[in-house]
């Protein structure tokens, strides 16, 4: 909203206020200036001037020498080379010493051999915004209106001795979109009275009733529509100082009759439309919402499908407008238009605006039905436009209004305590000082009890509801540097992570420093994926969204692995075929189809490996993942956490996880074993159906970790006494796990064994069907004094012969 100060000096006194100051206060006071621009952008001297004669130049074919009066005993000559300048006209002249804008001065001059004493100016040269004038008058010199008087101030003439407000409003101050409401805001803060424009009609004889008659059909989007009949209109140009007003705020003049609509929309933020009456049938107006396949043929000439949901003004047959937002070609004002149909209404803001949006027309009109206007100043606004037509136009305005109106608002009323005001801004306002502020504001209210304001809100407005509105009136009133400043008091805490958040943070920092690539996916998924590792959610039925963006994103994931794999095929189909992803995150699990309570959020680790661990080299070849990459995160992942002796590995198949290369992550608890999770590759089925190559899964809950995991850290001493190796390699079965080798080591060499690593695994023909050679690496040590050699050839012994007896081992030698 672009407000012009000297305009806005009508409606309230701005005497010692400068521009700059207002604006200083209008900020501090909640309305945001975002810049005060001077309309005059440096003219001094330039005044109006009368050209009595024009004659072609003798040197020059383009040039003419004009003969000008500018009020002063001396007649002035001046060459101009304008195409429209021409005798009896009234233009702008600067005259010798005269300045325009980037400090052009004006001298005495010799063209072709004339002496030119000043300048006849075009609009751009007095640094006017030529976009804004009428088209007539965007080439060329300026030339005035004949009313003009020589030797005037062209800085008053066209009203560039003012400067502009432009007011970055928010959605909820709607009320500032007009003059007036500047007005009153600008009471509030000043404390000055308001000075409403005229809106005195002097009606004729003739019955506006028997001229224009009103339907309403679509009442709810319709509320109110009065309509008054201007007779015998004679449509020009309008005077310079409604030009100007108009030009401030940013808006083309373009008649003298469409010029006072814009006008008093500007002024009282109401808008109008102004019909061509003699092309409305019989006057008839009928409000209804458009039909499906009906056109429209705007003001712009641009023909507009209309659609069911917009609200079109017609004439009981055919749209002549968009209501609140153009009006219609068919029924335009022009030149040789004789009466006026006029329109006041208030339309439903959401109908305007889909209406507005879906055909790219935002206009003025628009932007204020969206914010819905003040419904009192339906008939004032619609009085003044019609009085100043009147006045402007020559037109009659004929006896009284037809009017629809439908529902009518009730005045809102809110209840405000004077202790919760200053509970609220900790200060001690008294009750006459609130008093004074609502007084400000014209809110009208009753004084109930000692401290209790009943406030009756103005209906322009509108964004005030409840008392906490009231409260930030009052706060901005009396001035936010006001409100005296409290220091935070309270007893201060260290701020410091939950357990859980401990764990998954340093979670992150490992697997991230080990070279993977967290994972942020969303908490929705399609319910396709949902139905994938049912091992991981079992029992468990889908949270379905009640408004989802879409059906891709139409439920709550139940494991986060199906979110990896769906990022690792968005990356292959992209040319990132190797990838180490892992994430952290938030599953949710509900038994109930229909929820009747919230759903369990789990949290869960999960990680993804697929394609190769480095690229291949001149003297090396490419590596892929392998299953025993995916076990050690998983083994990582609980030495962080400290529990490698209380988690194990048993082989298992569950679904859509490749049958023979799956184990069970088995975590020991108080109340015994319990699987956390799983680590395997991807089905080979499901591989080939998301052509990705070898695909490796892990995820585990991390709910049992945070219980079972213990900060405390053991030390142990150095050791002081060496260490005896002792290798062993013995042929099996199959079927038998080397952990279980390892875990029959530990439990017979007791404390003296202080480690046991399996080194290699054998198949071949030459062991026999079934059979397979692995070979451990078992080293002794006593804390207090040096092993012999023969307690530790007795002790390995008792090994070898314990994995003899159960299962069946054979020493390979």
């Amino acid at each position: 909203m672009k407000v012009s100060y000297k305009w806005l000096n009508e409606y309230i006194d701005l005497d010692g206020l400068s521009a700059e100051e207002l604006a200083e206060k209008m900020t501090r006071g909640g309305i945001e200036i975002d810049v005060v621009e001077k309309l005059n952008k440096g003219v001094t001297g330039v005044v109006v001037g009368y050209v009595k004669s024009k004659e072609k130049h003798p040197d020059a074919d383009k040039l003419n020498v004009c003969k000008v009066d500018v009020g002063t005993d001396e007649e002035l000559q001046i060459v101009c080379g304008a195409k429209n300048v021409d005798a009896g006209q009234l233009v702008p002249v600067a005259v010798i010493g005269a300045v325009l804008p980037g400090d052009f001065k004006i001298k005495r001059a010799k063209l072709r051999g004339v002496e030119s004493q000043g300048m006849i100016c075009s609009a751009k040269e007095l640094g006017i915004n030529d976009k804004l004038l009428p088209k007539e008058q965007q080439e060329g010199i300026l030339v005035l209106p004949a009313s003009t008087p020589i030797g005037a101030s062209i800085g008053d003439v066209l009203g560039i001795d003012d400067e502009v407000l432009e007011l970055d409003l928010t959605p909820n101050r709607s009320d500032c979109l007009s003059m007036v409401g500047v007005a009153y805001e600008v009471a509030a803060l000043t404390g000055r009275e308001v000075k409403l424009p005229s809106n005195d009609v002097h009606d004729a004889e003739v019955k506006t009733e028997g001229l224009v008659s009103v339907d309403v059909i679509a009442t709810e989007q319709c509320t109110h529509y009065s309509a008054r009949y201007i007779k015998g209109v004679k449509v020009g140009q309008s005077p310079q100082w409604l030009q100007n007003r108009l030009i401030a705020a940013g808006i083309r003049p373009i008649n003298n009759v469409v010029d006072v609509t814009n006008f008093v929309m500007l002024e009282y933020g109401q808008p109008l439309h102004a019909f061509d009456a003699d092309r409305v049938p019989g006057g008839r107006i009928v409000v209804r919402m458009a039909k499906e396949g009906e056109k429209l043929v705007t003001l712009d000439d641009q023909e507009r499908s209309l659609e069911p949901h917009m609200l079109v003004i017609t004439d009981g047959n055919e749209p002549i407008a968009l209501a609140g937002v153009m009006g219609g070609a068919s029924t335009e004002v022009t030149g040789e238009t004789v009466n006026i149909l006029l329109e006041s209404a208030r339309f439903d803001g959401g109908t305007v605006r889909k209406t507005s949006r879906q055909l790219g027309l935002r206009s003025e009109s628009s932007i204020r039905f969206e914010k819905e206007v003040d419904p009192s100043n339906v008939i004032p606004a619609l009085d003044r436009a019609a009085s100043l037509i009147a006045d402007l136009a020559n037109g009659l305005v004929t006896d009284g209004i037809v009017e629809v109106k439908g529902r009518s608002s009730e005045p809102k009323t809110v209840s405000l305590a004077l202790t919760k005001i200053n509970g609220y801004l900790g200060t001690g306002l008294s009750v006459l000082e609130v008093r004074s502020i609502f007084g400000r504001l014209h809110f009208q209210y009753e004084l109930s009890g000692e401290d209790v304001f009943t406030v009756e809100v103005p209906a322009r407005r509108g964004d005030i509801t409840r008392d906490v509105d009231l409260i930030e009136e009052v706060a901005r009133l009396y001035g936010y540097d006001n409100i005296p400043t409290t220091l935070i008091h309270g007893d201060v805490i260290q701020g410091a992570l939950t357990k859980p958040q401990s764990i998954r943070r340093e979670l992150r920092k490992r697997l991230s420093d080990s070279g993977m690539h967290e994972v942020i996916s969303y908490s929705f998924t399609s319910p396709a994926r949902t139905v994938l590792f049912p091992a991981l959610a079992e029992d468990v039925k889908a949270v379905r969204l009640a408004m989802p963006m879409s059906e891709d994103r139409s439920v709550l994931r139940t494991t986060l692995i199906a979110q990896l794999i769906e990022t690792a095929v968005y990356n292959r189909n992209r040319r990132n075929e190797s990838a180490a992803l892992f994430e952290v995150g938030s599953v949710f699990h509900t038994d109930e189809e229909q929820l009747t309570r919230l759903p369990k959020e789990k949290h869960r680790f999960a990680a993804l490996l697929t394609g190769n661990k480095g690229e291949a080299q001149w003297n090396s070849k490419a590596v892929g993942y392998d299953f025993y990459d995916a076990k050690g995160i998983v083994e990582t992942v609980v030495d962080v956490l400290g529990l490698t002796s209380e988690v194990s590995y048993v082989p298992a198949q569950p679904e859509h996880f490749h049958p023979g290369r799956t184990a069970a992550v088995i975590i020991e608890t108080p109340a015994g074993p319990a699987v956390i999770g799983y680590v395997g590759q991807l089905h080979p089925a499901l591989q080939v159906e998301w052509d990705m190559a070898d695909t490796y899964l892990i995820e585990i809950g991390l709910e049992e970790l945070y219980e079972q995991s213990s900060s405390e850290i053991e030390y142990r001493v150095l050791p002081k006494y060496p260490a005896i190796e002792r290798d062993i390699a013995v042929l099996v079965d199959t079927e038998v796990a080397a952990g279980s080798l390892t875990e029959t080591a530990w439990s017979t060499a007791g404390e003296l064994l202080e480690s046991v690593r399996v080194f290699d695994v054998y198949t071949g023909e030459r062991l026999g069907a079934g059979k397979k050679s692995i070979a451990l690496s078992l080293v002794y040590r006593h804390g207090d004094r040096t092993l012999t050699d023969e307690e530790v050839t007795a002790l390995h012994a008792q090994v070898v012969q314990k994995l003899e007896q159960s299962f069946g081992a054979e020493l390979r030698k």
